[in-house]
């Protein structure tokens, strides 16, 4: 035979105290307080037996149900305050935590990318070097990536199908050099600036991208000589990619400098115990990989930035951070840079 409405919430009001006595965590607490309460509790099912109640029982049947509901919500607030002072009194009677014990380490948030990493490291190299860093726009005006470094008007570089043109007379840089214009410009010699930025040309290819990444490098002051600019080369090779990596400087032209050169460093790939070096596919069998281009910078740029020739002079260098990274980490193709693949981002 089932129990009538009335010995049901009378055995529901003698359990429910002793579940909640017995629940040691608010979890388990708001468990037990669902069982009563919850959608499919039990004093939920008896208030949807309303409408079986006859009519003149109903109101007295809803008094019963809310009364009982209402001391177990109580009952359910003061076990919940109980367990919040019995976990803070744990708390504070528990051993005392030791402020000297070393700290946990951060869990890493992600991996480097290799183009920020050779970033930095070459940043740092230079900055060793006393070179301190020059910042410069993305978008630039014409006579400063090009007419004051010394491209003539019908020079290829100018030409739509290398450079990226915005507006009027505005391009996105096609190199870094346009900050040393506006060092020289803004900043009385002598100086000696790195200027590492993002590029754009239309060129895409295995070895090339769109989009790429330079550092710039210049000093101005008087007496500076070639000489000068190969012991800075030197001690960047040495730095970068170890002791004893030669260099050697191929003569090659650039509106922006004269003389001109080409800088190549002793293939890291084939390099032998002995620091010989014997010749591979990735320097075609020379012994020589290229890195960048440099120069005595051109008297012409000196005129145009309103500094005088007869008194100062001065070397840059301009090198290709992915270039770097290549040979730095032995990478096959520059796409990979801009993949963001974690499977090659995860070596670094």
């Amino acid at each position: 035979m089932s129990e009538s409405i009335d010995e049901a919430l009378a055995r529901l009001r003698a359990e429910y105290p002793q579940r909640f006595a017995q629940a040691q965590s608010e979890p388990t607490l708001r468990e037990e307080n669902a069982k009563l309460l919850g959608k499919k509790g039990a004093l939920t099912a008896l208030l949807k037996q309303l409408g079986s109640v006859p009519a003149d029982q109903r109101r007295a049947f809803g008094e019963k149900v809310n009364l009982l509901k209402q001391e177990v919500e109580q009952g359910f607030s003061a076990r919940l305050a109980e367990l919040a002072d019995q976990k803070r009194s744990a708390e504070l009677n528990a051993r005392p935590f030791d402020l000297t014990l070393p700290g946990r380490s951060p869990a890493p948030l992600g991996h480097r990318h290799p183009i920020s990493l050779v970033r930095e490291e070459v940043i740092e190299i230079f900055r060793g070097m006393g070179f301190a860093v020059h910042d410069g726009p993305d978008v630039e005006h014409e006579a400063n990536n090009f007419t004051k470094l010394g491209f003539p008007p019908d020079h290829p570089a100018t030409d739509m199908q290398d450079s990226f043109w915005t507006t009027s007379g505005h391009l996105l840089r096609t190199h870094t050099s346009n900050i040393q214009i506006r060092a020289m410009s803004a900043v009385k010699p002598p100086m000696a600036f790195i200027a590492p930025g993002t590029v754009f040309r239309r060129d895409d290819d295995a070895t090339h991208s769109p989009m790429f990444h330079q550092l710039e490098a210049f000093l101005i002051d008087e007496h500076v000589t070639l000489a000068h600019l190969k012991g800075v080369l030197a001690e960047f090779a040495e730095r970068m990619y170890g002791p004893g990596t030669p260099v050697r400087l191929r003569p090659s032209y650039f509106p922006f400098v004269s003389p001109g050169a080409e800088v190549d460093i002793g293939c890291v790939f084939c390099k032998r115990p002995d620091g010989s070096r014997g010749g591979c596919n990735l320097c075609k069998h020379t012994g020589w990989i290229e890195i960048l281009g440099c120069g005595m910078i051109h008297p012409v740029v000196f005129e145009h930035c309103g500094i005088d020739p007869e008194r100062w002079t001065g070397f840059a260098l301009g090198m290709g951070l992915e270039r770097v990274a290549i040979l730095r980490y032995g990478i096959p193709n520059i796409k990979l840079f801009f993949e963001n693949d974690p499977r090659f981002l995860d070596q670094f």
